[in-house]
């Protein structure tokens, strides 16, 4: 049956042009209000190439060194894988004469580890050692800040002694800061930064947005610590490409 158009059922609503324009703009400008409120962080969960400095891992990568190692770190530990480090880079050197440019050690932080890789400011102002249960040998309570990166030779690193088997020497010292020194490069991974940025929301019941979080910890790294894009892929590379040794640390 033929139905003639103007026997629809309700009367048409004119609109005029002034008013359709006028609730177009205010639908946009809501959508843009709505789309302000939501969280930045779901962007920054990946990085891509473009995010970080992948030249710098390529030199790590590509590093012409004889001996190679990776670290596959992911407990803390108590710190006890630098002690690790350490040995490496000993015995390489002095038990099997390996001169010391000629070893590449890269400590790959992830899991709990990766938060060794930022200052004393966030572990302080996050409660990082109550969190994760890291307790500072001087005191016996949680850290308040990173235990595991100041020397106790002091920021200069000026050592008593040069003996490789005095508790007074470079050769002896665990911390980061002088692993660095004798060229050890440690790795944070960006995707555990971002897990752990909102399992501190989660446990300190904060506000924040995860990102904010996020920058505030890469404003915060370390000095010399490089920042890649997911560590289970960087190691695959340093295995894959740059031929490192695999080690890891449970």
């Amino acid at each position: 049956m033929n139905m003639n158009l103007n026997q629809r059922k309700g009367p048409m609503k004119s609109i005029s042009r002034r008013s359709f324009m006028s609730s177009t703009a205010a639908g946009m400008a809501a959508i843009g209000a709505l789309a302000a409120a939501q969280p930045a962080a779901e962007a920054q969960l990946v990085y891509t190439t473009s995010d970080w400095k992948v030249s710098d891992f390529n030199r790590i990568v590509n590093d012409p060194a004889r001996i190679k190692q990776v670290y596959d770190v992911i407990p803390i530990g108590d710190g006890k894988f630098l002690n690790n480090i350490k040995n490496s880079l000993n015995g390489l050197r002095f038990g099997f004469g390996v001169p010391a440019d000629q070893i590449k050690i890269v400590a790959a932080l992830h899991g709990p580890t990766n938060m060794l890789n930022y200052d004393d400011f966030i572990w302080n102002k996050y409660k990082i050692g109550d969190w994760l249960k890291v307790n500072d040998p001087a005191t016996g309570q949680p850290a308040t800040k990173n235990p595991f990166y100041a020397s106790k030779a002091g920021p200069e690193l000026k050592y008593a002694s040069t003996n490789p088997d005095s508790r007074k020497s470079i050769y002896q010292d665990t911390s980061i800061q002088a692993l660095q020194r004798r060229g050890a490069q440690f790795l944070s991974c960006h995707t555990a930064t971002e897990e752990q940025a909102r399992a501190l929301i989660a446990h300190d019941h904060l506000s924040q947005d995860p990102e904010q979080i996020v920058k505030e910890m890469m404003a915060h790294t370390l000095p010399g610590v490089l920042v890649v894009a997911s560590m289970v892929a960087a190691i695959a590379l340093l295995q894959a490409e740059g031929h490192y040794t695999y080690i890891t640390v449970g």
